[in-house]
């Protein structure tokens, strides 16, 4: 069966995101199965007739017409948005209210999508469920300073044109191995200071040194920096009223992985005892501290909030109090390394240059938690 050369209508990745919850949105997702098994939009069906489609032949397509339901909205991605525009034409043409994701996974993967976190007044978390990744805009009166900001630093600059705030500063609160920070190009943009603690520095200079028990002003509101060593030598959770934004030291479901600093099972278990360490240090807060994480495995709870106390019952390396057995867990437990990392973490670390092919390399599965 030959090929249709017509543009199809498209649905933006945004609207997919808006819609994750919705049953009459059928996701139709037509990469081979490889590629569909690594990183893939929740919930959606995949078809692998990808190849077929590279060379024009819908006949995958039309065998498997009885795999899609004809009482639903379609939305076909694959890569870019290209092949997937072949298939929404076919099954327009066969009666099926179609439609493309425009540039594919490739623009699922930038959606940033923005939750009032009712229970801390001015705080904003940011999540791209695409990648995992969680960023927030924290603000007090007339200023906000953005944590662990994407690459995308125009999501920002939105956000805060949107609450009438200024941005007066960006913090990692690491570096980050699975995506590139924005921190470094929003504070040049904006001519405002990059925080980071000096552990994570690496060859950088352009950036504000931060330390355990440091504070970041924000209208009239203190960040409170913790060295939460352990994912990386320079880890930071930062206390702020009543909640802990914790960065890649403890998640909902996880805590982060120790791997991605050192090569041997020396590195990996030394890393693990520190972690081990920071996490005692949080379970010494307050039980109701309210834990804003930096990345997700499953967005079920909307904003990712909950509170240590939780955590202590639900989290059972967060609530593991015996060190040995913690360690012991961490390092049978690891998954694959994040796509690209080592290119990544060489980027956010000044080690080489960021650019306009530096978003491609983080596109791709979160494989930033130990289990």
């Amino acid at each position: 069966m030959s090929k249709i050369d017509q543009a199809s209508p498209t649905m933006s990745p945004d609207e997919v995101a808006d819609r994750r919850d919705d049953e009459d949105l059928f996701v139709l997702d037509v990469r081979n199965e490889d590629d569909y098994d690594e990183w893939a939009i929740e919930g959606s069906h995949n078809l692998p007739i990808y190849d077929q489609l590279l060379d024009g032949d819908l006949s995958g397509l039309a065998d498997a017409l009885d795999e899609i339901p004809d009482d639903k909205e379609i939305a076909v991605v694959c890569v870019a948005g290209v092949t997937s525009d072949d298939a929404a034409g076919f099954l327009q043409d066969e009666g099926y209210d179609a439609k493309s994701v425009a540039d594919g996974m490739n623009g699922w993967g930038r959606v940033h999508v923005p939750y009032e976190v009712e229970v801390l007044d001015g705080v904003v978390q940011v999540v791209r469920p695409g990648t995992g990744c969680v960023s927030y805009l924290v603000g007090d009166g007339d200023e906000a300073v953005v944590v662990d900001p994407s690459l995308y630093i125009e999501e920002y600059l939105d956000l805060a044109d949107e609450r009438g705030v200024e941005l007066v500063g960006a913090i990692d609160t690491h570096a980050h191995a699975d995506h590139v920070s924005g921190g470094r190009k929003l504070s040049a943009e904006l001519d405002v200071p990059y925080y980071l603690h000096e552990d994570d520095g690496g060859d950088l200079d352009d950036y504000e040194p931060i330390a355990d028990g440091d504070t970041i002003a924000v209208g009239d509101r203190e960040l409170e920096v913790l060295h939460t060593p352990g994912h990386t030598p320079g880890s930071v959770s930062l206390r702020v009223d009543g909640g802990l934004l914790s960065g890649d030291t403890l998640f909902i479901d996880s805590v982060g992985r120790p791997d991605l600093e050192g090569d041997t099972e020396t590195d990996v278990r030394e890393g693990a005892s520190e972690l081990f360490d920071s996490l005692e240090r949080l379970a010494d807060l307050p039980d109701d501290t309210v834990v804003l994480p930096g990345h997700f495995s499953d967005e079920e709870i909307r904003p990712l909030a909950t509170t240590l106390g939780d955590l202590e019952d639900s989290n059972d390396l967060f609530g593991e109090d015996d060190r040995e057995a913690f360690v012991e867990t961490i390092v049978e437990s690891l998954s694959d390394e994040p796509a690209n990392y080592n290119q990544i973490k060489a980027i956010n670390w000044g080690e080489e240059p960021l650019t306009d092919d530096a978003a491609d390399l983080e596109l791709g599965p979160n494989n930033c938690a130990a289990n």
